[in-house]
């Protein structure tokens, strides 16, 4: 029993983007695609030219499509190296900034802490003088006494 060959039926490739999305997928998937179905036929002399300059047109669009999409990484690292420049210029001033804060605090510390030890030297002195009043107090009265 014979059978007659069934005819190829076209089967799209589970992974396909639709050209009408656009992007860098899509024209790959176009130039595949055209390259696939221009390979099916017979070859045309007439036609060579014609498929010549669509291939570099397509390869020129993918290729600038390429580029887009570097440049836009290069583009968006060279704002954040600015964002950061300018973060690192804020934070340097504020870090001077307090440096400066730092160094009045030390110095205000140190004044206080001599006025401190200089009222505690007073206070010293106080008591050695009433010492001396109290010893000399004594002595009068003793001589008086006596």
């Amino acid at each position: 029993m014979y059978s007659p060959p069934l005819p190829l039926a076209r089967v799209a490739h589970p992974m396909t983007v639709p050209p009408e999305f656009g992007g860098l997928e899509a024209s790959l998937h176009h130039l595949i695609s055209d390259q696939h179905h221009k390979s099916l036929g017979p070859p045309r002399p007439y036609l060579t030219e014609k498929a010549k300059k669509d291939a570099i047109r397509s390869a020129t669009s993918v290729s600038d499509l390429l580029v887009d999409a570097v440049n836009g990484g290069v583009q968006e690292s060279f704002v954040n190296e600015k964002r950061i420049e300018l973060e690192i210029r804020a934070l340097t001033a504020t870090i001077v900034r307090f440096g400066k804060q730092t160094d009045q605090w030390l110095a205000s510390s140190y004044s206080l802490n001599t006025a401190i030890k200089e009222i505690g030297d007073f206070e010293n002195w106080m008591k050695t003088m009433e010492f001396d009043c109290k010893s000399i107090s004594a002595a009068i009265c003793n001589i008086h006494r006596a």
